[in-house]
């Protein structure tokens, strides 16, 4: 279905939006400050409009059908924009003030965020953003943090998660590593070369076994549960490693090993907690990580 072709009554659309993220009519009255029958009759007016089923009612909750999950991509970008644009007419993304904690693995942290979060300081100058650079799942429910970026979806019922896409990630290795070692042609000869790991790196070695590449141990001959460390080591020459396309194809020294190698892919998720619904400062950053995460993703995408 062409959802742009539709005329939407944005009040309908709120509706829907909120209890997609809610889970139910009563939480998206919450949220909004209406009552559960009003949420009901906006969502099945604009099931109407649409001539499509967009949620499922049954005993055991509310579950969104395929259309619903459809119009869902869409509408969160226009409640994005409209918040944004919004906040900035009226002068309101002044008055947005604190401070929001984001984790992310120390590599995304310290390549991408800085330019993701850039356009805040124009948009919501008052808020202040603390990057916690950890792996660790459990930072939002321990409160640690307000917003995650994580490559697994959280299990815990009690935080709001967003699939953005899919980061590429490939096998590179720096200029002068491969000007002295070779130039493997063939699957098979990279096993004979020298790989960078992390913390775990023969974790690492079954994906390369299933290609036919029998990486050793022995392999790895530097690794480091740091991220960034691990950058730094196959930029000075140590070996080979899988990194984001995203980073390692915009670094001038640094190339792909085999231009035939698959890419491995690994999903972006944005999460956080509940009251993303009701503090304002959480959400401008929520927003804009979910824009720039997204549009990175895509650009990866169409450059293939």
């Amino acid at each position: 279905m062409n959802w742009a072709a539709i005329s939407f009554d944005w009040n309908q659309v709120r509706a829907f939006l909120a209890t997609a993220e809610q889970g139910s009519f009563s939480g998206a009255a919450r949220v909004l400050k209406s009552t559960q029958p009003t949420i009901g009759r906006q969502i099945a007016a604009l099931e109407e409009a649409l001539g499509v089923t967009l949620v499922e009612r049954s005993v055991r909750g509310l579950t969104l059908t395929e259309a619903g999950r459809d119009l869902l991509d869409h509408v969160r970008v226009m409640g994005e924009a409209a918040t944004l644009i919004s906040m900035v007419a009226d002068g309101k993304s002044q008055d947005v003030v604190g401070e929001v904690t984001v984790t992310g693995t120390d590599l995304l942290s310290a390549t991408i965020l800085p330019q993701v979060l850039k356009p805040l300081r124009t948009a919501a100058p008052g808020v202040r953003v603390k990057i916690l650079a950890s792996s660790d799942v459990q930072n939002l429910t321990r409160r640690e943090a307000d917003i995650a970026i994580r490559h697994v979806r959280p299990e815990q019922p009690d935080l709001i998660a967003r699939h953005l896409g899919d980061f590429r990630a490939n096998l590179f290795a720096s200029r002068e590593y491969l000007d002295r070692a070779g130039r493997p042609t063939t699957m098979r000869a990279i096993a004979d070369h020298d790989f960078v790991g992390n913390a775990d790196p023969e974790r690492l070695m079954a994906p390369f076994h299933n290609m036919g590449i029998p990486l050793r141990p022995e392999s790895f001959v530097m690794s480091s549960e740091n991220g960034v460390v691990a950058w730094q080591l196959v930029k000075a020459g140590f070996g080979m490693a899988m990194l984001p396309e995203a980073l390692a194809e915009s670094e001038p020294g640094v190339e792909r090993v085999l231009e035939d190698f698959p890419s491995f892919e690994f999903p972006i998720w944005l999460v956080t907690h509940r009251e993303l619904q009701t503090s304002p400062r959480i959400r401008v950053v929520f927003d804009q990580l979910a824009r720039g995460l997204s549009d990175r993703i895509k650009r990866r995408s169409l450059k293939v």
